[in-house]
């Protein structure tokens, strides 16, 4: 029950900080819609079963079971992740993982997402770099599912969030979504 509790306030405090940050730039409905999956029985029970604080509870299932239902059963929702755009088509003759673009208001969504998350899970840890240092980590365990016109345009806002801190870069993002074509 207690630790039920607890990943309620995790999501719940990583959902209102991402909204915020949405807000500032202008994606008020990603913002109000952002991982409302998470609430659904299916994520949340494995969420309060797995719950440790300081990471996803998608990781300690993993860990458990060999794959995350939870996981699953998000990114199938909720488009600001990566994995929710990689499909399967013919290249060269054999089936094969295709990584498709993502529009704008979604990646810039996902930066979001990756800020609130370093900020829950690094507390007074955290600084602008971290949203980028946890993407490089990713990339070095071998994450390379991401389209790369995507990757290239997430990791030049995570950069510049980095050297430039956020006020800089969410004004930048204001003026991205503005001027980038779907």
């Amino acid at each position: 029950m207690l630790k039920g509790w607890q990943h309620f306030k995790t999501i719940t405090h990583h959902r209102i900080l991402v909204c915020k940050k949405c807000f500032k730039v202008g994606l008020i409905w990603q913002g109000l819609t952002h991982d409302l999956s998470k609430y659904s029985y299916t994520e949340f029970r494995v969420g309060a079963k797995y719950y440790q604080g300081h990471r996803s509870p998608n990781a300690a299932e993993r860990e458990d079971i060999g794959f995350s239902t939870a996981w699953l059963h998000h990114k199938g929702r909720n488009k600001h992740h990566f994995e929710y755009w990689i499909d399967f088509g013919v290249v060269d003759g054999k089936i094969d993982v295709i990584t498709c673009p993502i529009p704008k208001k979604y990646l810039v969504e996902m930066v979001m997402d990756r800020i609130a998350a370093s900020m829950v899970y690094l507390g007074d840890k955290y600084t602008d770099a971290s949203a980028l240092a946890y993407f490089k980590r990713e990339k070095d365990l071998g994450n390379n599912l991401i389209h790369p016109d995507t990757e290239k345009d997430l990791v030049m806002i995570l950069e510049m969030l980095a050297e430039k801190g956020e006020k800089e870069t969410f004004k930048f993002i204001k003026k991205y979504l503005k001027d980038k074509t779907e």
